[in-house]
Order: C-alpha cells, then structure tokens, then sequence
C-alpha cells in the first residue's frame, strides 16, 4: 500500500494540474518517503535484533565480549523504546514520522553490524583453537558457547564434529567417562574428562 501511494503521489507531481496543491503534495510525499526509509531501517534493525538477542542474553557470550555486549543493550534499550512508541499509538504516520526516528534506527544498524563482525570475529578465534568447529555452522557453535557452564549441551552437535561420535556419557558430576557411535557402541574412556569450569575448545580438544 505505502509504495503504491508513493507511485500515485510522484505521479500528481508530474500532473499540470497540481499547481492549488502543491504544497500539500510535497508535504505527503515527504512524510510518505520517511514512512518508506524508517520501515526500511526498522525491518533491518529487527532482523539483526531478533538475531542477537537470545546470544547476547547469555550470560557466558556477554563476559567474552563485553564491548560488544555494552553496545547491544543500548541498542536493545532503543529498540524496546521505540516498539513502546509504536505499541502507543498504532498509527504508522505518526510513529515513523516522530523526528529523530530515522536517525536513532540508522545508528542502532550501524552498531549492529559492528557487533556481528566482531561476534565473526570471536567465532573464527574459536575455530583456529579447535579446528573441528568448522564442521559447525555460527548457530552451532554459538549454542555451544552460549552454554559453557552445561557442558551436556554439546550432545546434539558432537556426531557434527566427529565422526561417529554420537553421544558421551556424564556422571552426576559431569565428568565425562565414555563415548558411544550411531549404533549404540560403548567405549569407556581410560582417564575420565572434566569439562568443569573449561573453555569447549579445550575439554573437546
């Protein structure tokens, strides 16, 4: 509907008989080209968000990257603002066009971005420590990250990152004492593992 106005409206720009209303047509077109650049930057700042959130809201991603963490929340604390506004007055001219919006979702992408370079970044470090970890995808490896102090979270991803290794055995102690393959085969592990208190990439190694 907003592109189909916008194509009506630059076409009463073109039309000789605009000249009674022109002030009036500019001033739509206007509000109407703002409502078309914050949805755009809005849609993009959601995506990326919707993306980070539930890594940044770990406690365990948040100490390695601090900096980057700091810049999540204040992005977070714009995006919650803003999604209050619109819950406020559900009114689409009204909210996209409210001044500073723009700008503020312009600055929340930008920060965004920088946060999934560096996330990118933390990621490929991971990965030269532990070069098995290539075998995960980002989402992968990030759930595993995100859980360093549950270290029975790696179960669903260790037949990714060895060759048929499909489970390990835990004691109540979460210490690890034996291995299994697809087909059920034990094999008992002759010092037992302690992933306590470890980085992954260094109890996996």
């Amino acid at each position: 509907m907003l592109d189909e106005h916008i194509v009506n409206t630059q076409v009463i720009q073109f039309s000789a008989f605009k000249k009674p209303f022109e002030e009036e047509i500019v001033s739509w077109y206007a509000k109407l080209k703002t409502v078309s650049d914050v949805m755009e930057e809005w849609m993009k700042c959601q995506g990326q968000w919707m993306y980070l959130q539930p890594i940044f809201d770990s406690g365990d991603i948040s100490k390695q990257l601090p900096a980057e963490s700091k810049k999540f929340r204040s992005v977070d604390n714009i995006w919650k603002a803003n999604m209050t506004l619109a819950k406020q007055f559900v009114n689409v001219m009204q909210v996209c066009c409210t001044e500073g919006l723009l700008d503020k979702f312009k600055e929340s992408n930008d920060k965004l971005e920088q946060i999934q370079k560096s996330l990118n970044e933390y990621l490929e470090k991971k990965r030269e420590k532990f070069a098995r970890f290539y075998f995960l995808s980002n989402d992968d490896l990030l759930e595993i990250l995100s859980q360093t102090k549950e270290p029975t979270a790696v179960q669903p991803h260790l037949k990714k990152v060895f060759e048929n290794i499909n489970t390990i055995e835990f004691t109540f102690k979460k210490t690890i004492i034996a291995m299994f393959s697809a087909e059920k085969e034990k094999v008992n592990f002759v010092e037992e593992v302690n992933p306590n208190d470890k980085n992954v990439e260094d109890w996996m190694n």
